[in-house]
């Protein structure tokens, strides 16, 4: 594959959206200038809309109030990123993902908790602000007149996730490059460029790092109908790269690998090349066809033009927690969604400041099983997301998940508790913060004692509270959850809820 027929599908398609055409917008939708005014009439009612105001600039290094101890295997950095400006020069964002990110730093040492933030200076964030409004297309918003794009990380945000590999610390996306960040200032040093071949192609953000070091990414190239595979050696050098043909490419945000597959969910979620070059957004090009399915794509890693097809009931995913392999079967779990309501439409009315549960999340146990070619899928009702795992049983055969959990929220989006869950058994440790907090995802930091128990470690995550307007850093004991945090910081300064997040020891 090509990159200029990658270059030449991409801006072909959008060139109508680039020049500013607009679809016409739903009847009860605000104008293109009144989603500002229709956010500002609700923060005076809805407290949660406080998570969703957004910055204008950077925040400088604010130590952090600290009760309890931190234990000195925490000391180093956790790195958060997600969409932060939700809003220039009096236009509001459609669409949540669409926020320009920001890379937030919580150093941790034995002096205590210190808090930053710094703006990812991607190509489209510098137009913008030079500008003062938004003139570059995004995810769910079409600015009126947006700019011409060029290349896709003309248009990349930097918003979604973080990573850190071979030493470099990186913002990601899934239209564009990765982002070459200061581990140390959160300054940009620039896109991130594994091969000319490949040079400004989508890279996804939710690579996954296997215990040696190797890292697999993906990237869609939805109106050509592409993916992209990357395998990254642990140098940080390109080791392969390539790209297959889909039909009906869908919307994948995550993926999983084992020990020897890579394994993608592909919902009913189909990008329509037709409405995109009528100049509807990147997010309502996609059209909802519930008959595909949930279809599964295996790859063999030594054989990835070699693709093995499955297929689960209906629903939408975002994230996956982790999947392994037995002889013949594969087992994963992923959070699942009936359908993509939510990405479609919920977070739309959060730029809003609307909320309507219309639907919740559930947690889903999936079995592939490679011999017979058939699947299986056993549905939690637990209202969770944010899957992660002990990062040293990526791949491998696992049974802990912590994620974030919907326990009783009241009227509100977002999470209030965070929950380990045994994916064998059903057994599950909760903690909940309560209906004012609004949780953040958490990550898991292993114990490095010598001795490998999977889930034997901390949690560590961030939240908002609500009643205090204070953001919140705890520690978890990762085995006793329900005893709540060892260790808890404060500061009386609000940022927006971001997504994922890392954590890189000293």
């Amino acid at each position: 594959m090509q990159r200029r027929h990658f270059l030449q599908g991409l801006f072909g398609a959008a060139g109508a959206l680039s020049l500013g055409t607009q679809a016409a917008a739903p009847a009860d939708a605000p104008a293109a200038d009144g989603w500002a005014r229709a956010f500002a009439a609700q923060r005076a009612t809805a407290p949660w809309t406080l998570a969703y105001v957004g910055l204008q600039s950077d925040v400088a290094a604010l130590p952090m109030d600290l009760q309890g101890r931190l234990p000195a295997a925490l000391h180093g950095a956790f790195y958060r990123n997600g969409p932060a400006r939700h809003m220039l020069g009096g236009e509001r964002y459609h669409h949540l993902f669409d926020g320009d990110g920001m890379v937030q730093k919580y150093s941790l040492s034995e002096r205590g908790i210190t808090h930053q933030g710094r703006f990812v200076r991607t190509e489209k964030y510098l137009a913008d602000s030079a500008a003062g409004r938004p003139v570059r297309a995004a995810f769910g918003t079409n600015p009126p007149a947006a700019l011409p794009a060029p290349s896709p990380d003309a248009i990349n945000v930097a918003n979604t996730s973080i990573v850190q590999h071979a030493g470099e610390l990186m913002a990601l996306w899934e239209g564009g490059s990765a982002m070459r960040m200061d581990a140390n200032t959160l300054a940009t040093r620039g896109v991130k460029v594994w091969s000319a071949e490949y040079a400004g192609m989508p890279f996804s953000a939710h690579p996954k790092i296997e215990p040696d070091g190797s890292m697999w990414n993906f990237g869609v190239s939805s109106a050509q109908g592409m993916l992209s595979i990357y395998r990254i050696r642990a140098s940080g050098e390109l080791d392969k790269a390539t790209t297959l043909r889909l039909p009906e490419i869908a919307m994948v945000h995550d993926f999983a690998v084992t020990e020897r597959h890579l394994v993608f969910l592909l919902p009913p979620l189909v990008f329509d090349r037709q409405r995109f070059g009528a100049g509807e957004t990147f997010l309502d090009s996609h059209v909802w066809k519930p008959t595909l399915g949930m279809r599964v794509l295996v790859l063999h890693k030594d054989r990835l033009d070699t693709p093995r097809w499955f297929e689960l009931p209906t629903g939408f995913v975002f994230h996956i927690g982790n999947a392994c392999e037995d002889r013949d079967v594969i087992r994963l779990d992923y959070i699942r969604s009936p359908t993509a309501w939510n990405a479609l439409t919920g977070l739309k009315e959060l730029m809003q400041g609307r909320y309507e549960p219309r639907e919740h999340t559930a947690v889903a146990l999936v079995e592939l099983n490679l011999r017979s070619g058939r699947a299986s899928q056993h549905v939690l009702p637990l209202m969770a997301e944010f899957p992660r795992v002990d990062p040293r049983f990526v791949g491998r055969n696992y049974g802990q998940v912590f994620s974030a959990l919907r326990h009783d929220a009241g009227a509100r989006p977002g999470f209030d508790a965070i929950m380990r869950l045994d994916v064998g058994t059903g057994a599950r440790q909760v903690y909940r913060y309560g209906a004012h907090v609004m949780v953040e995802e958490h990550v898991f930091v292993p114990r490095h004692d010598g001795k490998e128990r999977e889930a034997d470690g901390w949690l560590v995550g961030t939240a908002l509270d609500l009643q205090r307007e204070q953001m919140l850093f705890s520690v978890f004991d990762a085995g006793a959850l329900a005893d709540g945090p060892i260790a808890q910081a404060s500061m009386s300064r609000v940022m927006p809820m971001g997504l994922h997040g890392i954590f890189v020891p000293a």
